[in-house]
Parts: structure tokens; C-alpha cells; sequence
């Protein structure tokens, strides 16, 4: 059974892609990637061997008991018949995020959470809903790599430079968790629109006229003559 969130997701579209590109120096470079797979691509992940050989490791071989949950996040999935899990983004080769249901079969949709299966296989935890995961993808552009902000050891740093660039704060979980004033940028307006100081020429002031026009003889103004009227003009 799928959750009730992802049987909406489904039956209003049959997965989800978009890309996007930055141009640097006239070249068009694919950077954002987000991606959920079709359902003839939700595949699951199972324990048949990764060779053809006879006694060939299978996934279920790389179990590791000792490994205990810690306090903050739940029990990892396990690759055996303990849990059943499919795979939502492949991640460009960085990964897979998969849809794990931790109690076995049959599957039931309360039990369902969001994990990150790194190339090492090793289990991160993302959300325990589609929903959560959908906004989070939403929210980190699919930049690459973004899933292993949600690792211990991180992202790489070629992908900080991406995050800088477009979620500079996103990147670094660290700081969220500190003062609000660590990552805030501070603008100081005195320094950003700092002006240089010009020498002011004065400009000459010409005669100034009284308020009211200037005062002569009352009665009517005599018109000069036309200079056209009184000097006629000779072939």
C-alpha cells in the first residue's frame, strides 16, 4: 500500500522531472536536477546477487548488526526480508533516495519514511513522508550532491561552491542551528552608497530683477517701427 500523500502524487502525474542551467562564459552548464521516478521506474531494491556467479554477495551480505540507531534519528532500513524498499531518485549516479517501509510484508503505508542510500550504502535519514521530501527537493533546486547536506561527512566541495552561489544558507546546517545574526548578510548603506566628494564650482548670478517687472512711464508703450515698413528695399 502506498501512502496517501504519494497515491495523490501519482494519480496526478506519473513522477516528476525538471532541469535547469546556469550560462557561464557563453557555455550553457546542466547544474539542477530534480527528479522522482515514473511508477514502471519504482523498482525495488532486491537481495538477488550483483554477479552471476555461485555464492556471489548479495546485498543482504552487507548487513551490519552492530550498527545501532542513535537517540535522534530512527533504526536504519535493513537490505533482508526486514524491510521493502524502492528506489525514487537515482541521484545522477550520487546515490538513491528510496521509499523503505521498515516493517516488511506485507507493506503498510503508516510504517513508510524517506531515506538516502549513499555510494558506500550507507543509510541517511531524509523525512518520514513524501510530502516532507517533496518540499525539501523543491527547496534545494535539486543542486547536486544536496542530499548529502544530511550526511555526516557533508557535501563536496565543488557542490559548496553551487550552494554558495545559489542557497548560501541552505548549505550550511550548522548555522541555522546558532544565533540568527551568524549567516545574516549585515548591509551597511554608508559604505555601499559611498559617494566621492565633488568641488562644487559656484556659478556667476546675473543681475536680479525686481518682483513685479520693471517699472517705466504708465500709459501705452510706443511700438517701434518695423524695420521693414520704414526702409524700403531696392532692386
Amino acid at each position: 500500500m502506498m501512502p496517501e500523500d504519494m497515491k495523490n502524487f501519482y494519480l496526478m502525474t506519473n513522477g516528476f522531472h525538471m532541469t535547469w542551467s546556469v550560462k557561464l562564459d557563453e557555455h550553457i552548464i546542466p547544474l539542477g536536477n530534480m527528479a522522482i521516478n515514473s511508477i514502471s521506474k519504482l523498482t525495488e531494491l532486491n537481495q538477488s546477487s550483483m554477479y552471476s556467479l555461485p555464492n556471489a554477495p548479495t546485498l543482504a551480505d552487507l548487513e551490519d548488526d552492530t550498527y545501532e540507531a542513535r537517540e535522534d534519528q530512527p533504526e536504519k532500513p535493513h537490505f533482508d526480508s526486514r524491510s521493502v524498499i524502492f528506489e525514487l531518485d537515482s541521484c545522477n549516479g550520487n546515490g538513491k533516495v528510496c521509499l523503505v517501509y521498515k516493517t516488511g510484508k506485507p507493506a503498510l503505508a503508516q510504517d513508510t519514511e524517506i531515506w538516502f542510500l549513499d555510494r558506500a550504502l550507507y543509510w541517511h535519514f531524509l523525512t518520514d513522508t513524501f510530502t516532507a521530501y517533496y518540499r525539501l527537493l523543491i527547496t534545494h533546486l535539486g543542486l547536486p550532491q544536496w542530499q548529502y547536506a544530511f550526511t555526516s561527512y557533508g557535501i563536496s566541495p565543488q557542490a559548496k561552491q553551487w550552494f554558495s552561489l545559489y542557497k548560501p544558507i541552505t548549505y550550511n546546517t550548522d548555522l541555522l542551528t546558532g544565533e540568527t545574526d551568524s549567516f545574516m548578510n549585515k548591509l551597511d548603506p554608508s559604505k555601499v552608497f559611498k559617494t566621492k566628494n565633488k568641488t562644487v564650482i559656484p556659478k556667476k548670478k546675473g543681475p536680479v530683477q525686481p518682483p513685479g517687472g520693471q517699472k517705466g512711464p504708465s500709459g501705452p508703450s510706443a511700438s517701434k517701427p518695423s524695420s521693414s515698413s520704414a526702409n524700403p528695399v531696392r532692386k
